[in-house]
């Protein structure tokens, strides 16, 4: 068991920024409070619509922290995932809200904004992440990714001002078991230690994270200049750039000697996740027909124009109905049920009479 925890992040400016005059928009939280330890970063949108995305990753990084710190205990607990990735998103969009009118902004993403955390209390972990960036497990034996940056083949990653950001969100409960540190970085850091194609994170994340064995202040300045002299300072056109550990004091850290420095590429195939949706549709359409028929219903098949890509929403759709079905079945056959009842019903009234005559018998007797 660890003897005790330190957390820090730091955030610095890229090249790409200071050239053009326009301000950071990454941002970067870490505190403890109420016995619950959080380190989060946020990477504000790029580009001319995102106007005011600094102040989206700003706010999201406290806000999510304060929401962690004050309800850890209750989002651990619950089971539901769904509905805790719907909370903290919806804790986003309130605060969000607020800074629209305060600002006069017209349209919400232009707080767009990605998302990374990790927060521990006692033994309990919650891990969440939306959006490009990196989360690093670091432990006796290694280190490795444990959430990998959200990009499609164009490079385009997804936000929490996103209509449905709850989906995008991962989110992950564990313990910190056999857990030396964790460290977060958005892309300004992560394209310069991590190795997609490969899965390989390099070994100079776990040293980042070893500073904080000295403490905050040392592991923050340390990370700092690190990150500004050779990630930042090593491109004109580098982005901002945050990075964020967790370090469980006591526990043993992985010898720098063993750790991969290169691995090979991973096998690739042509099969895309859309090839899938495409080849269970037919599967699903008739699935749905055998729930209908199974539940002696008429087949009416709502999924049959769903589009390829559609089909995880029509598979929603089916799930939904069939999760109705005993309500249906009892709205189909009433008179049926409601004449067993009867007769059960009078059965028991004449065993009653019967019991009570012999009772009474048996008194006088």
């Amino acid at each position: 068991m660890y003897k005790g925890i330190t957390v820090g992040a730091i955030t610095t400016i890229g090249n790409k920024h200071v050239n053009r005059g326009t301000p950071c928009e990454d941002a970067s939280y870490a505190t403890t409070k109420n016995g619950v330890s959080v380190v989060c970063i946020a990477d504000g949108a790029g580009g001319k619509q995102y106007t005011d995305a600094r102040f989206g990753s700003d706010c999201a990084v406290h806000v999510i922290t304060d929401t962690l710190c004050d309800h850890f205990d209750a989002l651990y607990a619950e089971n539901r995932e769904a509905a805790v990735r719907g909370y903290l998103m919806a804790k986003l969009r309130v605060a969000f809200a607020g800074i629209m009118e305060e600002r006069t902004i017209d349209v919400i993403d232009r707080l767009s904004c990605t998302l990374l955390f990790v927060a521990v209390k006692d033994r309990r972990m919650m891990i969440g992440h939306i959006g490009d960036g990196l989360i690093v497990r670091i432990s006796p034996s290694g280190v490795s990714p444990i959430s990998m940056p959200q990009n499609d083949k164009d490079g385009k990653t997804y936000f929490v001002t996103a209509a449905h950001a709850d989906n995008y969100l991962r989110f992950i409960k564990t313990t910190v078991d056999d857990v030396h540190a964790i460290a977060l970085m958005t892309d300004g850091v992560q394209d310069s230690v991590y190795n997609e194609e490969a899965g390989l994170v390099k070994p100079v994340v776990a040293k980042m994270a070893e500073t904080f064995a000295e403490g905050r202040e040392e592991g923050e300045k340390s990370v700092l200049e690190t990150v500004q002299k050779f990630i930042v300072g090593s491109s004109n056109v580098s982005d901002d750039a945050s990075f964020g550990v967790m370090l469980f004091e006591g526990t043993k850290a992985p010898d720098p000697d063993t750790l991969e420095s290169s691995a090979e590429k991973f096998a690739s195939s042509a099969e895309t996740f859309k090839d899938l949706s495409m080849a269970i549709k037919p599967e699903l359409i008739n699935a749905h027909e055998i729930i209908k028929k199974c539940a002696g219903e008429e087949t009416e098949t709502h999924v049959a124009a769903a589009e390829p890509e559609n089909v995880p929403e029509a598979a929603s759709q089916v799930a939904a109905e069939t999760s109705a079905e005993p309500e249906k079945q009892e709205e189909k056959s009433p008179s049926r049920i409601s004449k067993i009842s009867i007769v059960l019903l009078i059965i028991g009234a004449i065993l009653c009479i019967v019991g009570a005559i012999e009772l009474v018998l048996s008194v006088k007797g």
